[in-house]
């Protein structure tokens, strides 16, 4: 086997709890985080990008400190008591990229994916496909969102050091769940929308500072990425992010949606998607309702296209997919039967060959063309409905 499809063991002395796979392409991956503006409007998001190779380079933690960890179980497992644990047995596990890794410089600019997450996560929690994204050559901004939808998310107010946290939040008694998801749904494009524009500002030569000082400095980007070439990316709450992100930003030339939990999208807006999108659906989550919607915008755009991955849970497009079996379960209850490193690899290339069709990269991602028409072991295209014969 090619070693570099093989998993990289990321955690420290605690064990082999979680191994997340390097990326498969061709460019080594680095990674930092970016915070812009002293108020909850400002952006924070990890960037991975490819990298020069460097010895001795730092891998950063999955899990970026505590307060993810009891975030994520009240979210997970609505035990707060829980946040010990998960500490003990996901806290020191790290990604295998290069933390602040120097920028490997792209004369003909690097394609950018804005990355959108779902409900409950936050950042770092698709690092498994925004690494295997970065490695193939893209620029990848991978937000958390400040719309009580992250597990937990954080700013830094003007004064100096104190920090400002924003907890998840459940839908308010008494107030209809479309209400509240679709004023979050809205925030969530337009900190899409925002994240590109600060590119824009980036590439046009205006100072950005990060105020979490970061040994990368963003103006080494100004010349590296292709501004034409912009896609926008999520899961779940994320996926219908990325659509609605197509109706609010012309730049963005098409999205992907994975495993998109469509509900929180208002009907009105269906016919003024006007870009072509990518639905990669797992097999257990989806809903005749949620894929209705789909076809709705199916019909309206022949390249848009929708497959199935069969094996495939919700949490088989996170990073969660690459936790042993018993930790899995106990966290979200039955995983998929399809190996996590091959459902990985359907996605990202499915992914691959339609932005190359539609951002028009010269790359030769058109090799996993079939993907895109449901052909495949794993992939069918549209949706079965909790098929009982695997």
């Amino acid at each position: 086997t090619d070693s570099m499809s093989l998993p990289r063991f990321g955690c420290g002395s605690m064990g082999g709890t979680l191994a997340l796979p390097a990326g498969r392409g061709p460019h080594h991956v680095g990674c930092t985080d970016v915070m812009v503006g002293h108020t909850r409007q400002g952006l924070f998001f990890r960037l991975f990008y490819p990298c020069l190779p460097r010895a001795g380079a730092t891998e950063p933690l999955w899990i970026p400190r505590s307060e993810y960890c009891a975030g994520l179980a009240d979210f997970s497992l609505r035990r707060r008591w829980c946040s010990a644990l998960l500490s003990i047995t996901i806290g020191f596990c790290r990604i295998p990229v290069s933390w602040n890794g120097p920028f490997k410089p792209c004369s003909s600019g690097y394609p950018l994916v804005i990355f959108s997450h779902g409900l409950g996560a936050f950042r770092t929690l698709y690092s498994s496909v925004c690494t295997e994204m970065a490695s193939w050559g893209f620029v990848v901004v991978a937000l958390e969102h400040r719309d009580h939808s992250a597990a937990t998310t954080y700013f830094c107010t003007a004064e100096a050091g104190r920090e400002e946290w924003i907890h998840f939040q459940g839908v308010p008694q008494g107030q209809k769940e479309f209400y509240f998801r679709n004023q979050q749904v809205h925030q969530r494009a337009e900190e899409c929308v925002r994240a590109l524009r600060l590119f824009k500002d980036i590439a046009s030569g205006k100072p950005v500072q990060n105020i979490l000082h970061q040994d990368l400095d963003l103006s080494m980007l100004k010349d590296n990425i292709d501004l034409t070439k912009v896609a926008v990316m999520g899961h779940s709450f994320g996926g219908v992010t990325a659509v609605l992100a197509l109706v609010k930003e012309p730049s963005f030339r098409c999205a992907v949606a994975l495993d998109a939990w469509m509900f929180p999208l208002e009907n009105v807006l269906y016919p003024e998607v006007p870009k072509p999108v990518l639905f990669i659906n797992t097999e257990k989550f989806q809903t005749p309702e949620s894929i209705a919607k789909m076809k709705r915008l199916s019909s309206r755009n022949s390249q848009t296209k929708i497959i199935t991955i069969l094996g495939t849970v919700h949490e088989s497009q996170t990073d969660f997919a690459f936790l042993p079996g018993k930790l899995f379960s106990l966290i979200f209850g039955a995983r998929g039967t399809l190996d996590p490193h091959k459902g990985l690899a359907i996605t990202c290339q499915a992914a691959l060959a339609f932005l190359q069709r539609h951002l028009n990269l010269e790359e030769e991602f058109a090799q996993w063309d079939n993907l895109l028409e449901g052909v495949g072991d794993s992939v069918v295209p549209e949706a079965p409905f909790c098929r009982s014969n695997l």
